[in-house]
């Protein structure tokens, strides 16, 4: 099975699980005499062997991982990397978003309202910074779907 695979299959489990959830809290009770829609205890006994499922994959995929090199770094630094590029990210195009709410003022004896950074030059790093977590992204996705999981 290839990583990207693998990455699926932790989605759909997590979706199963969540799923499982519901249903468990959709049968944990019932007005006395009647009998709840699904029997919680086969709904648990689901849920158990998903999250064993899930722990299994999860640890395969983490030593997968861990263990692949692309471009003499390892995927688990690689998505360290794409996280903390999406973090910085989104903190640039907050303050790019911030310093051009600049407010009219009707008269001359209103406050003005000056930006404090220079809008087009975060912006630039903004652009920049997109720029290289889409490459890096990539990376990450060709390397899924190339390598096999452990």
């Amino acid at each position: 099975m290839k990583l990207a695979e693998a990455l699926q299959e932790r989605a759909d489990l997590n979706r199963r699980i969540q799923q499982l959830q519901q249903r468990l809290s959709n049968n944990a009770v019932v007005q006395e005499g009647e009998s709840p829609a699904e029997d919680p205890q086969e709904l648990l006994a689901e849920l158990d062997g998903c999250v064993q499922n899930l722990e299994a994959l999860i640890t395969r995929i983490n030593l997968t991982n861990c263990r692949t090199l692309v471009d003499g770094d390892s995927l688990t630094a690689l998505l360290a990397r794409r996280d903390a590029l999406k973090l910085k990210l989104s903190a640039y195009r907050d303050l790019s978003y911030n310093a051009s709410q600049l407010a009219r003022r009707a008269t001359h004896t209103e406050i003005k309202v000056l930006s404090a950074v220079s809008v087009p030059q975060v912006q630039k790093e903004a652009d920049a910074l997109a720029r290289e977590l889409r490459l890096l992204d990539n990376s990450i996705q060709a390397a899924n779907w190339t390598t096999e999981l452990i």
